[in-house]
């Protein structure tokens, strides 16, 4: 049998742990290259991005026995087609990307609008030489998209979910919290709807900068401003309409709430300490203010579109920082270095 290269984590711990014996740890592997389904469609994969939450997979935050596969981010060329490959126009040569979960669509929450609780839900590593994937996972990458860009399609997904999950309109006041990949990346998107008085709460001068650059109106270093207070001069002492929680640290989690205004929205996006809660006072935020807090959980129902909106963003900062993937430990300590907007592993020299 046929055997592809796949990245897995072999042991859990946490990745930044001085003692290797406790450290998460990373194994390239032979695996077998799994048959193809007569719906599949096999990828070679060009690209596939470090996502901020693989770190904490790794640390052991969902108890997943050891080996799995990791990597969700990918992009790549269609080299076969399934006999029944057929209801989404694919061909070989094409160039994809796309959702990284196959849904059932057949239990209770496919089948009431949410796939994203599917009961069912299936994952294959994509830091790997190939990918097979059910033919409706898959998005055909605009011409003006390259493939480097085209794993992105997956994290700025979820910045679409954000917009779905907002009452946005043109005008409204809007901070985000984390100027990681995702938060420059959903500071983007909310500058194309229209937001006003676009705040970055980031202590990272090189991330700030970023921001600037794609739009962003103020930027706030918590480590040395006090950001309820300067957040509420910038609204004229109003709030954010919309504050967006992409940081994951929990002392940002609860400033958060302290810079919403009444009525206003409040999204946590973040990766949190499973262990965490929330500090809440329910007469404060709740009833007195009748603010809207939620979250997102991977990005149903946004891919198409989300590849119809790739070609406008300022995508460059996050494309420029490749290894191969047999380099993906120099590429994991790049990413937790933090001094790099993206980690991209590139999965096949050729393309």
């Amino acid at each position: 049998m046929e055997k592809m290269k796949v990245l897995y984590c072999v042991k859990t711990g946490d990745m930044k742990d001085p003692d290797p014996a406790r450290r998460g740890r990373l194994e390239l592997r032979d695996t077998p290259i799994p048959p193809l389904g007569d719906e599949d469609i096999r990828i070679k994969v060009a690209y596939c991005g470090i996502c901020g939450s693989e770190p904490h997979v790794i640390g052991g935050i969902f108890g997943w026995p050891t080996p799995f596969g990791l990597g969700h981010e990918a992009s790549g060329v269609v080299v076969e087609v399934g006999k029944n490959a057929t209801k989404n126009g694919l061909k070989i040569g094409d160039r994809v990307g796309g959702n990284f979960r196959t849904y059932c669509g057949a239990c209770y929450y496919c089948r009431n609008g949410q796939e994203q609780f599917c009961q069912n839900a299936t994952e294959q590593p994509a830091f790997a030489e190939y990918l097979l994937w059910h033919e409706s996972q898959a998005v055909k990458l605009p011409d003006a998209v390259s493939l480097q860009e085209g794993c992105l399609l997956e994290p700025v997904s979820i910045g679409v979910r954000v917009t779905d999950k907002t009452d946005m309109r043109v005008g409204r006041r809007v901070a985000v919290s984390g100027g990681g990949p995702i938060g420059l990346l959903v500071l983007q998107l909310l500058k194309i709807y229209g937001a006003t008085s676009l705040t970055l709460i980031e202590p990272a001068p090189r991330r700030r900068e970023l921001a600037k650059k794609y739009g962003a109106d103020h930027l706030l270093d918590p480590t040395r401003q006090n950001i309820v207070e300067e957040g509420l001069k910038i609204t004229g002492g109003l709030g954010y309409d919309l504050v967006v929680e992409a940081s994951g640290a929990t002392g940002a989690a609860e400033a958060a709430l302290r810079l919403v205004s009444n009525a206003g929205t409040l999204i946590y996006m973040a990766m949190y300490p499973g262990s965490y809660d929330l500090p809440l006072n329910l007469y404060q935020y709740c009833y007195s203010k009748e603010i809207t807090i939620t979250g997102t959980f991977v990005a149903p129902y946004a891919f198409p579109r989300t590849a119809q909106i790739l070609s406008r963003l300022n995508l460059e900062d996050f494309t420029n920082t490749i290894y191969s993937l047999d380099d993906y430990e120099k590429a994991f300590e790049a990413h937790l270095s933090g001094e790099y907007p993206k980690v991209l592993i590139r999965c096949n020299p050729d393309l």
